[in-house]
């Protein structure tokens, strides 16, 4: 579709002179992010209909950045790699890549690519998750991975942060211990319940102003737990 917001990601100043040209002659608008950090960066603030995302860029590789972005956001994404890269290939569709196109290519080929990824992609009618979730004094930035606590950053485990993700992505919903254990840990840990109750504890004393009478992350007796709804 003319006029999508298209971030284009490549650590080449060349590839990222041509394509953003080449781009903006066919009336699309273009941004550019020469790593993964920054891509990350404006996915979030910026919401781009598409990503064109080439693997091999520093800071955080194309592979890690199509991860993140997956993990609350199904903005499109054609991932751009080095001739007979099958195992990144394979990997980047498995993470959930629209499409994946080896270099050297035709601006032609890209083109067609692009207008076939937008037609079949419901982001601009702006179907994305919320990139910043605000409650209260929390913040989180889930495009950066980060959670600030009246202005101050948190450090969180990976484990801490997929937890309280899964929870705060369904703000409202009720998430059952074997869901979350699950999801967080793996399905051999379904039945570990302490594992769960020792990540909350964990979360509360972090977040909440109050960890013996929480605001944010709710229990639900005998069922699980559930981040308080923002409606």
């Amino acid at each position: 579709m003319e006029g999508a917001h298209i971030l284009v990601v490549d650590d080449d100043p060349a590839i990222l002179k041509l394509l953003s040209a080449n781009l903006k002659a066919r009336e699309y608008r273009v941004t550019t992010a020469m790593d993964g950090e920054q891509a990350l960066d404006i996915v979030g603030r910026e919401r781009p209909n598409l990503v064109i995302l080439d693997i091999m860029i520093p800071k955080l590789d194309g592979v890690e950045v199509c991860r993140r972005i997956r993990e609350w956001s199904p903005v499109p994404i054609i991932m751009l790699s080095a001739k007979g890269d099958e195992k990144n290939k394979v990997l980047c569709l498995e993470l959930g890549a629209n499409d994946y196109l080896t270099k050297p290519f035709g601006v032609a080929e890209l083109t067609a690519r692009i207008k076939t990824t937008l037609r079949n992609s419901d982001t601009l009618k702006d179907s994305c998750t919320q990139p910043i979730l605000v409650c209260g004094d929390l913040e989180i930035n889930f495009a950066l991975r980060r959670v600030t606590v009246r202005g101050t950053e948190v450090k969180l485990t990976k484990t801490e942060y997929s937890l309280l993700q899964q929870l705060a992505i369904n703000a409202g919903k009720v998430l059952t211990h074997s869901m979350l254990l699950q999801n967080v840990w793996g399905s051999q840990y379904y039945t570990e319940k302490e594992y769960l109750r020792v990540f909350i504890r964990r979360l509360r004393k972090r977040l909440e102003p109050n960890p013996d009478h929480p605001k944010y992350i709710l229990t639900s007796h005998g069922v699980g737990y559930h981040f308080v709804s923002l409606h």
